[in-house]
């Protein structure tokens, strides 16, 4: 372990990481947008085994062991980069609702790496994960191994928008640039779905037309983040995966489909239930009964790793700090 302090005390960081949304209709398991909405994890080095405190959003349902997800995404990494797993103390702090198609668990796990190689190795400023500046770790890859796909974990990464897919046995990304008028609005409801659920009602095959009509929209997608917001109406048309997710989540497609007949670029969010509305310029935002409504900026810089002072933390105090993003601005 070489992030130390002077006086050889622990050292201890803080890692913030943004919800995301993926698929964004048409770029099943490949396109994700990371939204300015995040969770935090304090991690410190000890003498003694695992101290796990939990805050906020899923307090009361995770664990606080060795289970907990960004432990597990942790001792992962640790074991990538060869070194013994050591003893630590977590302090997490959650504001993304659990169960709801925003990233939650890519956060976690995005929290777990980051952590880990900042503590084996310091804070690299603009390790990204998708190109050889970081040799001694792929962090892209072990989260979406973790993940399972990379769609959430690769702009929670990087920030912004990314299309992200699987080359000779490891996970690579492309940030995408982001309209500056683009402004996602979040329709959350009180009921959660789990990922699992949702996935096991997709279909192993699907018709060949609407393959081709999704293929031909996730194309024009990218061309409406970057360039054209215009588009994103069209550009946001599934025939893949959304409609087969109805009988999990009857409200969350019933709003997307009001809220398409208003002419809003609506989908869900990643698995659902959360509907993401892709909203370009100063569109209003209207209440909608029994979901919690928000518009929420575009995250552009992704996860970001904060050295803490070893001789004490002061909860308002960030300057002296070191902070990297660990993506690039748009």
């Amino acid at each position: 372990m070489s992030a130390r302090g002077s006086d050889g005390s622990p050292a201890g960081f803080r890692v913030a990481v943004p919800a995301t949304s993926a698929n964004l209709g048409p770029g099943f398991d490949a396109l994700g947008l990371a939204l300015d909405w995040h969770d935090e994890v304090e991690v410190q080095l000890t003498s003694g085994d695992l101290d796990v405190s939990v805050s906020g959003e899923g307090a009361d349902d995770v664990p606080r062991d060795s289970g907990h997800l960004v432990v597990r995404a942790m001792h992962a990494t640790f074991d990538a980069l060869g070194v013994a797993r050591p003893g630590l103390a977590l302090r997490c702090t959650n504001s993304i609702p659990h169960g709801r198609g925003l990233g939650s668990s890519a956060a976690a796990i995005v929290a777990g790496v980051l952590a880990a190689r900042a503590l084996t190795l310091g804070p690299a400023e603009h390790a990204r994960a998708d190109r050889p500046h970081d040799p001694e770790l792929d962090m892209l890859t072990i989260a979406a191994e973790m993940e399972g796909h990379p769609d959430n974990v690769a702009p929670c990464l990087l920030g912004g928008a990314t299309v992200a897919w699987a080359s000779s046995g490891r996970f690579r990304a492309e940030k995408l640039a982001v309209h500056p008028e683009i402004r996602p609005v979040v329709y959350v409801p009180d009921a959660a779905v789990s990922t699992e659920a949702a996935r096991g009602l997709l279909p192993d095959a699907v018709p060949l037309v609407d393959a081709a009509r999704t293929a031909g929209r996730a194309a024009m997608l990218v061309e409406a983040l970057g360039r054209r917001p215009d588009l994103l109406f069209d550009a946001t048309e599934d025939w893949l995966h959304q409609e087969y997710r109805r009988p999990a989540m009857v409200r969350s497609i019933e709003l997307v489909e009001s809220l398409r007949a208003d002419g809003r670029a609506a989908v869900l969010s990643g698995a659902g239930p959360s509907v993401l509305v892709l909203s370009a310029g100063g569109a209003e935002v209207s209440p909608v009964a029994g979901w919690d409504v928000r518009q929420i900026a575009v995250d552009r810089r992704g996860a970001s790793v904060v050295a803490l002072d070893p001789a004490g933390l002061d909860e308002n105090a960030h300057e002296g700090y070191d902070t990297v993003a660990i993506g690039h601005e748009d």
